[in-house]
């Protein structure tokens, strides 16, 4: 596997964990989302990508959603966590923080060797 194929594997992985933390800070709409983590070297994502995942998590009442009319005049879906949305970031939180501590100990003892 090449570094490139492993960070693509790596990235789809989490990155459910990432648009819902994404989400987490305030309700906001696709483009918003794409454009933010577009700033994001390993997390940046496309529409193509991004909206499907939206409509899943949608589909598992993680999230919901609802329409403002924007400054534009043109409609946006805005996305929000739900009370499951928010317990399932909780526990990847947990996760994720664990999973970091091995991690580190690994880097660690690589850099001793």
């Amino acid at each position: 596997m090449d570094d490139v194929e492993w960070v693509a594997q790596l990235r789809r992985g989490i990155m459910e964990f990432c648009v819902l933390l994404f989400i987490s800070q305030k309700a906001c709409y696709g483009y918003e989302i794409v454009s933010s983590l577009e700033e994001l070297r390993y997390l940046s994502i496309t529409e193509g990508t991004l909206y499907p995942l939206l409509r899943r998590l949608q589909k598992e009442k993680k999230l919901e959603s609802y329409w403002l009319e924007s400054e534009g005049g043109h409609p946006r879906k805005y996305y929000k966590l739900t009370a499951l949305g928010l317990e399932v970031l909780n526990k990847m939180s947990l996760t994720w923080v664990e999973l970091s501590k091995e991690i580190n100990i690994l880097l660690n003892q690589k850099e001793q060797n």
